[in-house]
């Protein structure tokens, strides 16, 4: 099958490079960095109306380079978020739908049974047939690079990033791993990297009797090796050591996911910017004396990086030959000591559990992205051109001066960056979203249309007028037959039946093969 899709790509970009290469060659193709930050809200960074968190190096970022208003994630959880970046499919098309941790082969939440045994780490892989924007940018000659946290294929499988277009990868092949930022290992590559960190179980809390109100009794939470900065010096080595060839820097961060761990500079400079606050010490991840404040400081940090990649772009000398994205996975998470009403994280949409990460309203999927590329993108520019995750494939590819693969969903923004008018748009973006009781959800131009709780056997299609309804409030439904007969249509036209069973919807007429 490898053989197979490597012949496909080939043809794919034989077909279209010829006429274009010699443009490229003679200005030379730039290299692309892709920052996808991990359950970062819309609201979360100054450049969109943050006031407590403070995000300089992007918002700098964004003043150099364009803001987009309208953009939207792949799904509004991590993996197929993901799969949708990778693959340039919508979730009614693309591979993973849904964050599945292929429970049948044991015990997969048991850090050390998964440390003892890697065949327990990882997420179901994306299959072998799957052409992947890595794929695409390495056979147009680019030297591709994946740093964080990946969750698209299990160790052993054909789904791990070098088997899926990378040259190098640094980070976490499991998603669930990064549920500490102080892992006992991340991967080379295909090969462990052990880290001087002890086994932690996943949402573990105080010891018994111990004092929230005491630093010390978090001590077994904060330990040697914090995952997020090894994984960016290996992201800025990455980009010196390939600074004489195009290069594709796909950077996962995990952060600010949960769990609340962030470098103590941070957390200090917080404490002392919030004061005092009440102890974080749920169940869900791990404790954390001031959530508040180390929830700001792991944004505050990852903002420290996106500079730190600027600066290391100017050193190298390709700041000006680097067109860089920055955006996030999904909204803002709900859980675990992260309070999303407090800093706002989903402003100007609803940030409540129910609106945010985990469902397909607007402070689920709609996501900041900033695109900075000097020369080709207007300094401080701003664009309500309507785009989302499956939009890089085409984008990039024409960047490269390649083709596109067949049978993706995206539309390059190419023409939107560079400040040419954007001839094509989507009729419509789509979403399926296979937990959380079942959802669908449909953009298309100012209307929103919305189905949830399907595995219920709720079919009902709400729909808002987001000009008027941003916070999606008034369900116009009864209004606007015509537009609720075309947005059903669009759900039977853009949902096509998953291979995995896990990723079905019965009620929309799937049917499994037993």
């Amino acid at each position: 099958m490898k053989n197979i899709k490597s012949i496909l790509i080939s043809i794919i970009i034989t077909i279209f490079t010829l006429s274009i290469y010699s443009c490229n060659k003679e200005e030379g193709r730039p290299n692309i960095i892709y920052i996808l930050a991990d359950d970062l809200g819309y609201g979360e960074l100054g450049v969109y109306g943050q006031t407590i968190i403070e995000t300089p190096n992007i918002d700098a970022l964004a003043k150099n380079g364009m803001v987009f208003t309208d953009h939207y994630s792949g799904s509004p959880v991590c993996a197929p978020s993901r799969s949708v970046f990778m693959t340039g499919q919508h979730t009614g098309h693309t591979p993973i739908r849904g964050n599945d941790e292929w429970k049948e082969r044991g015990d997969t939440w048991n850090y050390q049974a998964m440390f003892d045994n890697p065949y327990l780490e990882g997420q179901r892989p994306i299959p072998d047939r799957t052409i992947t924007i890595a794929e695409v940018l390495k056979s147009a000659g680019y030297t591709t690079g994946m740093v964080g946290k990946w969750g698209l294929g299990a160790p052993t499988t054909e789904g791990v990033p070098n088997k899926q277009g990378f040259d190098f990868f640094y980070g976490y092949n499991c998603q669930r791993q990064a549920h500490t930022l102080f892992p006992m290992h991340l991967w080379r590559n295909e090969e462990r990297h052990l880290l001087d960190n002890k086994n932690v179980a996943p949402h573990s809390n105080l010891a018994q009797g111990a004092d929230p109100n005491d630093s010390a009794s978090y001590a077994d939470f904060e330990l040697n090796d914090y995952a997020p900065e090894l994984m960016h010096k290996e992201a800025l080595q990455f980009m010196a050591d390939n600074k004489d060839n195009p290069f594709f820097l796909y950077y996962a961060s995990p952060l600010p996911h949960l769990p609340l761990q962030a470098p103590k500079k941070w957390v200090n400079y917080y404490k002392a910017k919030l004061g005092e606050e009440t102890p974080y010490t749920g169940k869900s991840y791990f404790p954390n004396q001031t959530p508040k404040a180390t929830y700001a400081a792991m944004i505050s940090a990852l903002d420290e990086q996106v500079g730190d990649i600027v600066n290391k772009l100017v050193e190298i000398g390709q700041y000006k030959n680097t067109l860089i994205i920055f955006t996030s996975d999904n909204g803002p998470t709900y859980t675990g000591g992260a309070d999303a009403p407090y800093f706002d994280s989903a402003k100007p949409f609803k940030t409540e559990y129910g609106w945010g990460k985990g469902f397909v309203h607007e402070g689920g999927i709609r996501v900041p992205m900033i695109a900075s590329w000097p020369g080709k993108i207007k300094y401080g520019s701003k664009s309500n051109h309507i785009s989302a995750f499956q939009d890089m494939m085409p984008t990039f590819s024409e960047i490269a001066g390649v083709a596109s693969p067949p049978a993706i969903d995206g539309i390059s923004l190419l023409p939107t960056l560079t400040g040419h008018e954007q001839s094509v748009a989507h009729e419509y973006l789509y979403w399926e979203f296979p937990a959380y009781k079942g959802q669908q959800a449909v953009r298309m131009g100012k209307w929103k249309a919305i189905r949830r709780e399907i595995f219920k056997g709720n079919m009902a299609i709400e729909l808002y007028d987001l000009e008027s309804d941003i916070q999606e409030q008034n369900d116009v439904a009864e209004s606007n037959p015509r537009i609720i007969e075309r947005m059903e249509a669009i759900m039977v036209e853009a949902h096509s039946p998953s291979y995995l069973e896990k990723f079905q919807f019965p009620q929309l007429g799937d049917n499994f093969p037993k």
